[in-house]
């Protein structure tokens, strides 16, 4: 870390998030300020039709290293690769604008806790972990379609779509990059591409809380994501991946 650097960037991709991102920012705000460490704190804002910018800009009134990024494309992916990078911070974390994971949480991603890693993903399956109020039906889909992610693309990881994730500042500058899927089925090729360069990944049990308003729409892009899977495995064929 160099003088002056967070040492954790929070990014959250926010799409029409007027309604939950007050709760989410004032949570955020309150463990942020309880660190002993600066964090700096990034809302990308990709194509909101509502009050997400506007919220945005009255909370950083109250909390002085929140920014806002304001891409006009949509896609999930999209603005989690501008938040990574753009962030500052040593170790980089994004997560869903729901918070669904309680912020407090991330310290299991960062030293000391966590010994050193390149890449940590906070997964809803490996031991220690727990899952609140989940429907049965979307527990079954998200299983299916893991089995799937391992199948085609990573061997072994239990939970690849989990919303929370954190990347140290040398790796998220290496693989995002080479990003090329802009919707929801990004977090499978980043991963991917850091197989391919030999970072090394590790899922993190979490307290994971099920919100009935969830934004995934559970059969539509359960298929586009499957069909973004053989597009990753397309490009890795190609060569898209590889370390340059």
């Amino acid at each position: 870390m160099t003088e002056g650097q967070p040492l954790l960037s929070i990014i959250i991709p926010a799409f029409n998030e007027e309604k939950r991102l007050p709760s989410s920012l004032e949570k955020i705000q309150t463990f942020v300020e309880a660190q002993p460490y600066l964090t700096e704190v990034i809302v990308v804002d990709n194509g909101s039709t509502d009050r997400t910018a506007e919220v945005v800009h009255v909370w950083e009134q109250t909390l002085p290293t929140l920014r806002l990024i304001q891409e006009r494309r949509r896609g999930k992916g999209l603005a989690v690769r501008t938040g990574m990078l753009a962030a500052k911070g040593a170790y980089r974390f994004f997560a869903d604008a729901d918070l669904s994971m309680p912020i407090e949480e991330v310290s299991k991603f960062l030293p000391p806790q966590l010994e050193p890693f390149d890449i940590a993903i906070g997964s809803r399956e490996v031991p220690g972990a727990k899952r609140y109020d989940e429907p049965g039906y979307r527990h079954l889909v998200g299983r299916l379609f893991n089995a799937l992610v391992r199948f085609l693309a990573l061997p072994g990881l239990q939970d690849t779509q989990c919303g929370f994730k954190c990347f140290r500042a040398e790796v998220a500058e290496a693989i995002f990059p080479l990003q090329t899927l802009e919707g929801m089925s990004f977090d499978a090729e980043v991963l991917l591409i850091a197989r391919k360069h030999g970072y090394k990944i590790r899922e993190v049990p979490i307290n994971w809380y099920f919100n009935p308003d969830s934004r995934v729409r559970l059969v539509k892009d359960s298929l586009r994501m499957a069909l973004d899977l053989l597009v990753i495995r397309r490009n890795a064929r190609l060569g898209l991946y590889d370390p340059r």
